[in-house]
């Protein structure tokens, strides 16, 4: 897993007379992509690349899992100064080895054992119709020196980030928006949309970001920048609509079937590698299938906190937790945060550069992160079960009539957590900033949007029609947010976080069948229940949901109201030009522990302070 950034300017001038030419590097230039690519050293703390002729300038930031001696990049294609093609590439491709075979007999001879120049052959073989043919979670880009043309690849689902500006004759590219704010193109600005983003963390709009002028490139897209430095983004894939001919046997087997081959394939490493084990359904069945028969069990961890007098804390998910590991046989250890160093402002400021926006679900994203530079210190990529309750349905917005029936998307629904949730950050926020900028309507247009996109069963049911429409806001505006914290927050620390859930065969499979099949036990995510059941305990195979927990340590809910009124108190404050007068006092003075997610108003206003500070943005104010 790495950091990729770069650009091509037709505008910029270059000495080279001849496409097959390296110019001499211009020394300001190459400064700016020294200084864009180390943004994200986190990314890649390994190593770094800079390639930069002619009108194109590629970077990398290096995280080693395979290949640890060699795969240095951005790769050419072709002998220095007659590269035909360079790659910058982060991700992991599952299915590299296939593919190398197949590429080795056309002819190709590799010179690496990695993934990456396996990712370069297959472009240089097939072109863009090669991405059809890759299994896993990447970004990249490749520069035709031939051709003078820039592809943008991201993955099927999106799990790899991948954001760009367009540029008069080009555009300039990172896999965060903090590589592309180091690019010399004006202090970052928020525009009226991207200030509505910014109320609505539990929405993301596909292909936009909060910054104006900021895209990201679409999961399941490649951006083509021609020659003349006109760009277009064209769609490679989407689940395919078709009739599920399997009955409930065969689904579940081949459920079963595929979800074997997915962590198999997703254990291959030249690293530690662990999983991460909530003693939920999902980690569960992640860490079962990561044990090969007659293999080494896995590597696994829990999160806990401390309490008020310091000890840990007995969280809702241990009792689970001690009955998986001790089932599977994992090699589990338990991290345990202290809730002081989770309010440290430090760790806070870490987490919103992260993840370069204010946004963020309370304490959460402060204990993920922290979680994860724990871990690090044992493994360098962990299997996650992200993404099982958006495939198969696990969330209560899939069942509960008033999410289903909601006009509305369903997490936002009046619902005991992320519908409340949603609400209640909204109402932190000035009453004349959201009608200013038409908040509601904006999440009834992006509602309408998105409802739009979805292609039905011929002779669907009006039930069945509804199922398909939530599956779809579920994986396009609601996982995406997800995917995007567990990157940003991972790969702050080094930690390569890979999701099997997320396979797209098996996306594609469960997106077609039945809902009354995937509920058939009248629970949800029967056909993963059924599929994994000799695997796990009966006590964790039927365990209700529970959410990821918080810190119950009311130290930490003291502290960060006492620094929410420092703040406040402070003659540099700009909160008040967003936050409600009202809410802010309240979140100095009432206590929420005890809430699913407490202290909201306190988390909100201390990020929005950090990157109010950090990145001094201009508001569309």
């Amino acid at each position: 897993m790495c950091g990729i950034t770069g650009w091509v300017d037709h505008h910029r001038p270059h000495s080279t007379t001849h496409p097959d030419e390296t110019a001499t590097p211009d020394h300001e230039s190459r400064l700016l992509l020294a200084a864009m690519t180390a943004t994200m050293t986190c990314r890649g703390p390994d190593a770094e690349g800079l390639w930069h002729a002619g009108p194109a300038a590629l970077g990398h930031r290096r995280l080693a899992i395979l290949d640890l001696a060699g795969s240095a990049q951005p790769m050419p294609l072709g002998e220095p100064g007659r590269e035909g093609l360079v790659l910058t590439y982060s991700g992991e491709l599952y299915n590299y080895r296939e593919l190398r075979a197949e590429l080795a007999a056309r002819g190709h001879h590799f010179r690496t054992t990695g993934d990456t120049e396996v990712v370069l052959a297959a472009w240089h073989t097939w072109g863009p119709a090669a991405v059809g043919r890759f299994n896993g979670m990447y970004a990249f880009a490749v520069w035709d020196t031939r051709t003078r043309e820039l592809w943008l690849v991201r993955d099927r689902l999106g799990i790899k980030p991948l954001y760009y500006r367009p540029l008069p004759a080009g555009v300039v590219f990172g896999s965060e928006p903090k590589a592309i704010l180091a690019h010399p193109a004006g202090r970052p600005r928020v525009d009226d949309e991207g200030l509505a983003q910014l109320m609505l963390p539990l929405l993301k709009v596909p292909g936009r970001a909060p910054y104006a002028d900021l895209r990201e490139v679409r999961p399941g897209h490649l951006l083509h920048v021609r020659a003349d430095g006109s760009a277009t983004e064209r769609r490679y894939w989407e689940p395919e609509r078709r009739e599920h001919r399997h009955d409930r046997a065969e689904t579940v087997a081949h459920v079963r079937e595929l979800l074997a081959d997915i962590v198999t394939r997703q254990l291959v490493a030249d690293v530690p590698l662990c999983t991460l084990l909530s003693g939920g359904l999902d980690s569960s069945a992640i860490t079962a299938l990561a044990r090969p028969p007659g293999g080494r069990p896995p590597r696994s961890f829990s999160v806990g906190f401390t309490d008020a007098s310091g000890r840990a804390a007995e969280t809702e998910d241990d009792p689970y937790v001690r009955l998986a590991a001790a089932h599977l046989g994992s090699e589990h250890r338990d991290i345990v945060l202290d809730g002081t160093r989770l309010a440290d402002p430090e760790v806070r400021e870490a987490c919103v550069r992260a993840r370069d926006l204010p946004i963020g679900i309370g304490d959460l994203d402060l204990s993920l992160h922290q979680l994860f530079a724990a871990i690090r210190t044992h493994s360098t990529v962990a299997l996650s079960g992200e993404s099982a309750d958006e495939v198969f349905g696990g969330y209560r917005w899939f069942h509960h009539p008033e999410a289903v029936h909601a006009d509305t998307f369903p997490w936002m629904a009046d619902s005991p957590a992320h519908g409340r949730l949603h609400q209640r950050i909204l109402a932190l926020f000035r009453k004349d900033v959201r009608e200013r900028f038409a908040v509601e309507d904006y999440v009834a247009d992006q509602y309408r949007t998105a409802l739009g996109e979805v292609r039905h069963h011929d002779g669907a049911s009006a039930s069945e029609h509804r199922v398909d429409e939530i599956g779809h806001l579920a994986l396009t505006r609601f996982l995406p947010t997800l995917l995007d914290r567990k990157d940003r927050l991972s790969m702050a620390v080094g930690l390569e976080v890979r999701v099997p859930f997320c396979d797209h065969r098996l996306v594609e499979y469960v997106h077609n069948i039945p809902w009354s099949m995937r509920t058939h036990d009248g629970r949800e995510k029967s056909v993963l229940r059924a599929a994994v059941a000799d695997l796990l305990p009966e006590a964790v195979l039927y365990r209700p949901k529970s959410p990821y927990p918080s810190t119950p340590d009311p130290a930490y809910a003291q502290a960060l109201r006492g620094q929410l009124a420092e703040r406040l108190a402070e003659p540099d404050c700009r909160l008040r030009e967003l936050f409600d007068d009202a809410a802010l006092h309240d979140a100095v003075t009432v206590s929420e522990q005890g809430s699913l997610i407490s202290n909201v108003g306190a988390e909100l206003a201390l990020n929005f302070d950090v990157w109010l500070r950090a990145y001094d943005p201009v508001l569309p104010l």
